[in-house]
């Protein structure tokens, strides 16, 4: 896989996040109120497109390379997908709160370019920083497994043809201007002798759409709770036929047991997760140099992606500011040591 244009533009050692941003309370009650009616939808759309400027505004002040919108148009990883796919239903009862789960059914076949209306949300991001942008959506795999299929013979059957859907709004997010698109699969890690239909699912997202391609997955992030525990050898060797540029993965709280094997088996940039997001204690600026320099033992610097474990959404404001300060303050201290050990150019004109 090529590393693309958008890696070319930021320094060695890239700092980004993985997607999500914190959702102040006041957001979460305002979001709340729309789904009991009593919010108009043009005041939600503007609350979000203020949350997703506020939350830009963040990630530059930090310092971050690559920044998204925060997801914040999103109640939760799944329901804004599966509610914009024609042939799921979802019962008209309003939510108790924002966060909460829809019970999705599926009562006719998918189509196959439908697309969900993701560059729109894409769109409105680039017009608000000129920093390189990340978009990040929930994968195939996991959002069938929050399905009551009612159509397909299987669950593989499925799987696909949400990702035949998926493939139609990157095709619409590549020709908005998306550069760095990442897929999300947090189910995947319960399911793990379900990888190589995953894999199959994630080829066909990213078929036909020339843009870099990244897939993250990790060990579940509701309520700042891991859903399951285990190591990522389950991966290997299936996700070595993946089409994608990227594997961003959990680290910081798992540790770096996993990574030998990750780094022996993966030729491609790694994004390694520095930040614990199941914890609101901030990591010091030399505790995530010192997780980097670990990871540069195993992977070299021009490959090696710097990011958080996962989304942010579970931390206050706060909190998750500061992480990435630290995050950025690490990251640049590990470069400059890598450009303090780098050889000093040789003039090529001879010396009179």
């Amino acid at each position: 896989m090529a590393r693309g244009a958008v890696m070319a533009r930021v320094p060695v050692l890239p700092t980004t996040v993985v997607g999500s941003y914190p959702v102040p309370e006041w957001m979460e009650r305002l979001k709340t109120d729309y789904y009991r009616g009593r919010m108009s939808l043009a005041h939600l759309t503007d609350m979000h497109e203020m949350a997703i400027k506020a939350a830009l505004r963040d990630q530059e002040l930090a310092g971050i390379d690559i920044v998204s919108d925060g997801e914040l148009r999103r109640d939760n990883d799944i329901d804004y997908f599966l509610a914009r796919m024609p042939g799921i239903e979802i019962a008209e009862t309003p939510k108790d709160f924002y966060f909460d789960y829809y019970d999705p059914k599926l009562t006719a076949p998918l189509p196959e370019s439908s697309p969900l209306g993701l560059a729109r949300d894409f769109a409105f991001t680039a017009t608000q920083t000129s920093a390189p942008i990340k978009f990040s959506f929930t994968g195939p795999f996991s959002l069938a497994h929050r399905v009551q299929d009612e159509v397909y013979a299987d669950r593989r059957d499925l799987v696909l043809a949400i990702a035949r859907t998926l493939n139609a709004d990157a095709r619409a997010l590549a020709a908005c201007g998306a550069e760095l698109l990442q897929i999300d699969e947090p189910f995947l890690a319960g399911h793990p002798e379900l990888v190589r239909t995953a894999v199959e699912a994630i080829n066909i997202v990213t078929e036909g759409v020339d843009v870099t391609w990244a897939l993250h997955v990790c060990y579940g992030n509701r309520y700042a709770r891991p859903l399951w525990e285990g190591h990522y050898d389950f991966l290997f060797p299936a996700v070595l036929d993946t089409t994608v540029d990227q594997l961003v993965l959990e680290f910081a709280r798992k540790g770096q047991e996993d990574l030998p094997v990750v780094a022996t088996s993966w030729d491609r940039d790694l994004g390694i997760g520095v930040l614990d997001v199941k914890s609101a204690e901030v990591e010091s600026p030399e505790l995530v140099a010192s997780r980097i320099r670990d990871a540069l033992r195993l992977v070299p610097a021009e490959r090696l992606i710097v990011s958080p474990d996962c989304g942010l959404r579970n931390l206050s404001g706060a909190v998750a500011r500061a992480k990435l300060a630290a995050m950025v303050q690490g990251a640049a201290t590990v470069r400059r040591e890598l450009d303090a050990l780098s050889p000093v150019p040789i003039p090529t004109e001879s010396m009179a």
